[in-house]
């Protein structure tokens, strides 16, 4: 999500499944039954564990992130492991502050976590990323938009496979506009999050032609938010983007009995997720039917693969994924599971240049255990990490609430 949320006062993390699941070893196999040998190895096989939500205000963000990772390995496991081993997965809980996500990342490298998926948001990522960089740990997250990943000095072995929320602004005014709506109101949340997004999108609008009648922010832990709904109303804007999370609902709620229609409100990543229906209206599933929410996810085909064991929540499921595809490349190639420095090294390369492309993991590990150079090509789409561990590329998917449910009509590929 755009989620740059440094929280603050009420907590705006979730909470992650706890419970431990071992992997066993299995040595891979060549297609005539032989046996297959990996790369140089430490003689540790990789462990891998994740800070991700459950329920909370980032609930939404946690089963199709959660599902991502676990399906990914079970690919990784069904295309030979990772240096002639199974992969184990620990499963960790985000909490509701970004305190608790800190203890559960230093609880999972305890444990035994060679590499750490997540955490959803970036201020609980921030809360643990100096002990991870201390304990040269990697880490990727599929969902931290802050731009500060991108500079700051703790980050030498963290990466991501969203994009910086600039990325995503464009997206957002280009498909309002398109819509036909030339006033444009923005609300959003009074903290990182929405105010750097609100911001964004204020200046991409301006910048295709647009009119921002009204840029209003609210606090999220108000009683109410009567007064923003009439300030938004009052602006008769043909549209409203909404940069929120589930308490957006109540911003929705007012909006519609003011006479706004679903249609002409958009909404950010924050709540691109099916339990935003009830926040507006518990009692009409239809409710805000027409709606459009923008976030990144999956394509097409892995969306089809989690469907079901989300509801049809898609929400970074592709990126989350591919975390954790990219670092079980990055340890076959680096033929080690415990050198943070090489690992953080191979997951770049392994994710760009002139390598042989490739799309799954079983294709990607069989070329790099031949000793070929890859570029993997994921779930998320190209990545293409850069060097400082932001991808070069980003999807995104336009969905549109149909019968109570998010029904994703579009996805855009987005070169940085």
């Amino acid at each position: 999500m755009r989620l740059m949320a440094l929280l603050a006062g009420l907590a705006l993390v979730a909470a992650a499944c706890g419970d431990d699941d071992d992997g066993g070893d299995a040595s891979p196999t060549t297609e005539d039954g032989g046996d297959e040998s990996p790369a140089p190895s430490d003689g540790e096989g990789l462990t891998v564990g994740y800070v991700l939500p459950q329920d909370g205000p980032l609930g939404f963000l946690g089963p199709p992130q959660i599902e991502g990772v676990k399906l990914a390995i079970e690919d990784i496991n069904a295309g030979g492991g990772v240096l002639g081993s199974d992969v184990t997965l620990l499963e960790g809980n985000e909490g509701e502050t970004p305190q608790i996500a800190k203890e559960t990342a230093n609880r999972l490298v305890a444990e035994g976590a060679n590499v750490i998926v997540g955490a959803a948001s970036s201020g609980s990522s921030q809360e643990f990323i100096g002990d991870l960089f201390g304990e040269k740990i990697p880490q990727c997250s599929a969902s931290n938009t802050s731009p500060a990943f991108s500079d700051q000095d703790n980050a030498g072995y963290y990466f991501r496979t969203v994009p910086p929320d600039e990325a995503v602004a464009p997206i957002i005014a280009d498909r309002v506009i398109a819509d036909g709506n030339e006033s444009v109101a923005i609300v959003s949340r009074a903290d990182d999050y929405g105010e750097a997004l609100g911001g964004l999108v204020e200046t991409a609008l301006g910048d295709q032609g647009a009119t921002v009648a009204a840029n209003v922010s609210y606090n999220p832990e108000a009683d109410n938010f009567t007064a923003e709904v009439d300030q938004l109303v009052a602006a008769s804007p043909d549209a409203i983007v909404l940069i929120s999370f589930d308490e957006g609902g109540d911003i929705v709620a007012g909006l519609l009995e003011q006479g706004v229609t679903a249609d002409q409100i958009y909404g950010g990543d924050g709540v691109f997720g099916p339990t935003f229906v009830a926040q507006v209206d518990e009692s009409d599933a239809n409710v805000i039917d027409g709606m459009t929410v923008i976030g990144a996810a999956g394509g097409e085909d892995f969306n089809e693969r989690i469907a079901d064991s989300t509801d049809s929540n898609f929400i970074y499921g592709g990126q989350a994924y591919d975390c954790a595809i990219i670092m079980a490349l990055a340890v076959e190639q680096a033929g080690t599971a415990t050198d943070g420095d090489a690992i953080i090294e191979a997951a770049i390369d392994v994710t760009g240049g002139d390598g042989e492309e490739c799309d799954n993991y079983a294709d990607c590990a069989e070329a790099i255990r031949g000793g070929e150079a890859v570029n993997y090509n994921g779930a998320s789409g190209a990545v293409d990490l850069d060097e400082v561990g932001d991808p070069s590329a980003g999807r995104y998917a336009i969905g549109v609430f149909t019968d109570g449910a998010i029904e994703i009509v579009d996805s855009i590929d987005v070169e940085l």
